[in-house]
């Protein structure tokens, strides 16, 4: 990020796509023009997104002035994008200008190759007739100053403002070996003492095919370059591309067919079966099953009826239903997830800092390295050969120095792992967050709604004359369990308490027949009594029994052995005789098990918070972590103290990610390493935590550290090739082996090799794809 120009009021922020960028060293130009300008916060400019994002106090700065900049330095913007655009439109113009530019250089791939041809043909095979370096020469020219014209260009625009960078090794060098070959072809006696050459019964040695086969050969890395970089952002285009073009509205009593960005707040929409849904809302009528996958990445479509929300780009199944818009456009789940994606992936990793200060001042490094091989060939070189053999050598130096390598190693290998990220449901806020990841020594786990749903669930249902049943059994010698569940249920179906609900729900879970009760009364923080079919029931605490005249007594033992398990109590009574009891306990999800002991086998400490006490703390440890793979339990502990049980294990020197819902456990988040926020599909507390997973599941916490941990290795192998490369490249190329072994590399082979270097580290960066 660069520095700020200066200290921004409230901010703002844009992401703008930048075209004309052809190298990492022109979103560094980029980059240091932007973070000049008053009112600047921060500045990412991406190469591998062709993105530039700015952070800045709109008191003090405008769009249109950033813009301005941006073409002042020699880009351009194609569309003021940003968090409030319509990014689908934007989405299409970026696609076309990508088409575009792929196209164009593969029509000046096959001219400059078409002309390249017959050059390396004379050149290379010493044809000799009058007027051979003039054919040279026409077709040549072409091939440089049309198909290569965007790296002199691109040079050009470096020198206008002091810098240098790829285009300006390839401009240099390709320019020195076209202009030597010119001088030999017009005037042959000052290049060479040749008295053929000099009497015109020979040609001047010249270098075009030099020059043509190293524009060829960058133009194939440029194309296989754009190419590869168009599939490291298909997350994003694929998420885009779920959204409809189009939504059936109801306007005034008329059903209306718009586009999509025209649907209104609170407009009523129309999905039939087979439809994607167009914007977010709340249904009103009808019912469905949804699949949600494309937002997390769960296969099981979820049910729909009156009052559920539903979220755009999603795909409806077999049923019709209607919805009230709620969210749209920039509002829409779809489009915050595509831009935090944009702005994780224009987030640089710390790891980049040490490319970004090599690349700084490798290019004129490479350049007085070159100037240096000139010097020594021109005065230590074959005699006969000295200017030919210099200017030959100091071009490889120039060429397989291009740092394009060093500039895509770390953006590329963040672009495709956010990218994979959001296919897995895990959105992950930047590349320094990926990196950080990686390090995690301890996960903490709050219980509630974490390692549990966060919502109390029926676990026991013990009538009287069952108190031998085993703990999570409903079974009487009656048989009047499920009697026993109904009774409760016809009590509790007119109360609003989450209790209450969970004794409603597994009523009709197990085909209960409760009915409807009359005289319902809530008793606050004990229970709740009503009239059921003439008889008056209670259902509630112990306390709520004892004020009722029920005798608890028969049931003590159950009672003991629930509460010794951390369940909560709920007596029911009849006519004042217990009837029996229900224990009820947020149940831990289906998959955390599995997720704890798959962190646990990466060697990951795993801790567990919770507000309840010690007794409910163990048994949900116990539960699910039965062979200690939780190794600290802490109970007890407020909201308020999280933060510092986090602090207190960052004070043992532990790399912690914090892993909770991202509202209550907000301190927590933020005071942790990596805060991992547990979503429920689209209210992910974004701006909570460092890491979002958009399906309550804990094997996204696993997913991201190991995302995160592959990414980082490939970043480390894109940095060593880079790196080597250029550090075995440029002795090779300089002759610096010739005295024992005879080696000089031809500044051809040195294209080649300068292209396959950036290709390579892009292919390595897609195998995080797999």
């Amino acid at each position: 990020m660069g520095e700020p120009g200066q200290a921004p009021g409230p901010a703002a922020a844009v992401s703008l796509p930048v075209t004309g960028m052809t190298c990492a060293a022109c979103a560094a130009n980029i980059e240091r023009a932007l973070t000049k300008l008053p009112g600047v916060g921060a500045v990412g400019v991406n190469y591998a997104t062709n993105r530039a994002t700015v952070t800045f106090d709109p008191a003090v700065l405008t769009i249109p002035a950033i813009v301005e900049t941006i073409r002042d330095v020699g880009y351009d913007v194609l569309a003021q994008g940003g968090r409030d655009s319509e990014f689908g439109n934007l989405e299409d113009l970026e696609q076309q200008a990508r088409d575009q530019e792929y196209r164009t250089l593969r029509f000046k791939l096959i001219l400059g190759t078409a002309l390249a041809i017959p050059v390396v043909v004379l050149g290379m095979a010493h044809v000799h007739f009058p007027g051979v370096n003039g054919v040279q020469l026409a077709l040549s020219a072409p091939v440089l100053f049309f198909c290569g014209w965007r790296f002199y260009r691109g040079a050009w625009k470096a020198v206008r403002h002091l810098t240098a960078d790829m285009n300006t090794l390839i401009a240099v060098g390709t320019g020195a070996a076209f202009t030597y070959s010119v001088v030999a072809t017009i005037a042959p006696a000052a290049v060479s003492a040749d008295p053929h050459v000099i009497a015109r019964h020979a040609p001047a040695p010249v270098y075009f095919e030099t020059a043509v086969v190293i524009v060829v050969l960058v133009l194939l890395g440029k194309l296989l370059e754009a190419r590869a970089r168009g599939r490291t952002s298909e997350a994003i285009r694929r998420l885009i591309g779920l959204q409809p073009r189009t939504a059936r509205i109801i306007r005034d009593g008329i059903e209306l067919e718009l586009p999509t960005r025209d649907v209104l707040h609170g407009d009523i929409v129309i999905v039939r079966p087979g439809e994607r849904v167009p914007v977010d809302g709340e249904v009103i009528d009808g019912a469905s099953a949804v699949d949600e996958s494309m937002l997390t990445g769960e296969s099981m479509p979820v049910d729909k009826d009156a009052g559920s929300t539903v979220y755009g780009a999603t795909m409806n199944t077999t049923g019709a239903f209607r919805f009230r818009a709620t969210r749209v456009g920039a509002e829409t789940a779809l489009q915050q997830i595509v831009n935090l994606v944009r702005e994780a992936q224009g987030r640089r990793a710390p790891i980049a800092r040490m490319a970004d200060a090599i690349s700084a001042w490798f290019t004129p490094a490479v350049i007085g390295v070159a100037m240096v091989t000139f010097a020594a060939w021109y005065a230590f070189g074959p005699a006969g050969s000295r200017l030919s053999t210099a200017m030959v050598s100091a071009v490889a130096v120039l060429i397989i120095a291009c740092p394009c390598a060093m500039g895509l190693a770390t953006p590329t290998a963040i672009l495709v792992g956010t990218g994979k990220g959001a296919e897995l449901g895990v959105l992950i806020r930047g590349g320094d967050i990926l990196e950080r990841a990686a390090s995690v020594t301890t996960v903490v786990l709050d219980k509630t709604g974490t390692i549990t749903s966060g919502m109390p669930e029926v676990t026991d249902c013990i009538p009287l004359g069952a108190t031998d049943a085993a703990p999570g059994a409903r079974v009487a010698t009656d048989g009047s369990a499920e009697q026993l569940l109904a009774l409760a249920a016809s009590v509790e179906v007119s109360s609003e308490h989450p209790l209450a609900q969970a004794i409603v729900r597994a009523a009709k879970a197990a085909h209960a027949p409760f009915v409807q009760a009359s005289g319902f009364e809530a008793i606050p923080g004990r229970g709740a009594r009503a009239t059921v079919e003439g008889r008056k029931v209670v259902v509630g605490s112990e306390a709520l029994m004892r004020e009722s005249g029920v005798d608890t007594a028969p049931l003590a033992g159950a009672r003991a052995r629930m509460t010794a398990l951390g369940r909560t109590i709920m007596f029911v009574a009849s006519e004042s005789s217990l009837r029996g009891i229900i224990a009820l306990a947020d149940t831990p999800r289906p998959e955390a098990r599995a997720a704890i002991a798959r962190l646990h086998a990466m060697g990951r400490q795993v801790v567990m918070l919770t507000g309840d006490n010690e007794a409910t703390a163990q048994a949900i440890a116990k539960s699910v972590a039965p062979n200690g793979e939780i190794a600290r339990v802490v109970a007890g502990v407020l909201p308020g103290r999280k933060a510092d049980e986090v602090k207190a294990l960052q004070a043992e020197g532990r790399v912690v990610a914090m892993v909770g819902d991202g509202i209550n456990d907000a301190p927590a988040l933020v005071q942790a390493d990596i805060g991992i926020a547990l979503g429920s599909g689209t209210d992910v507390a974004l701006e909570a935590a460092d890491i979002a997973l958009l399906r309550a599941d804990l094997n996204g916490v696993a997913d991201a550290i190991e995302l995160s941990g592959r990414t980082l290795r490939i970043i480390r192998q894109n940095l060593f090739w880079a790196f080597f490369y250029n550090v075995l490249g440029i002795p090779l190329a300089a002759g610096a082996f010739y005295p024992w072994t005879g080696w000089q590399l031809s500044p051809m082979v040195a294209a080649a090799a300068m292209s396959f270097s950036s290709v390579s580290v892009l292919a390595n960066s897609l195998r995080l794809k797999r």
